[in-house]
């Protein structure tokens, strides 16, 4: 078993990974944004939770609003973003098949394909 109290604190932080699948926390500020029109996972699934907050998330062109209890799956190879629309922080959580980030928080390596 692996435990650990997540903060959501300011930024990205990978919680810790298990197996083929990694979790992380993700804090953006009001009318701030992670990711961009060239922001994709080549090699891994992301699912967003959102804690608290609102905001939106444009994947591959198309805007979903956001808001506590809201779940996005992001498939590998879509690009998108997450902004933050309201007044207060917007706190998601993210889990990552397989792991996309190092500790440190840094992209990694496309994994390869299981034969």
């Amino acid at each position: 078993m692996q435990h650990k109290a997540l903060r959501f604190g300011k930024g990205f932080r990978v919680a810790f990974d298990l197996r083929k699948v990694q979790a992380a926390e993700m804090v953006i500020p009001p009318g701030g944004s992670e990711g961009g029109p060239d922001n994709r996972h080549r090699g891994a699934d992301q699912w967003l939770f959102v804690v608290a907050g609102t905001g939106l998330a444009i994947v591959d062109g198309k805007r979903q609003r956001l808001k506590a209890g809201s779940l996005v799956a992001i498939e590998r190879g879509e690009r998108h973003e997450i902004r933050n629309t309201g007044r207060g922080l917007l706190k998601t959580l993210n889990f990552y098949s397989p792991p996309a980030y190092d500790a440190d928080g840094e992209p990694r390596a496309p994994a390869r394909p299981a034969d």
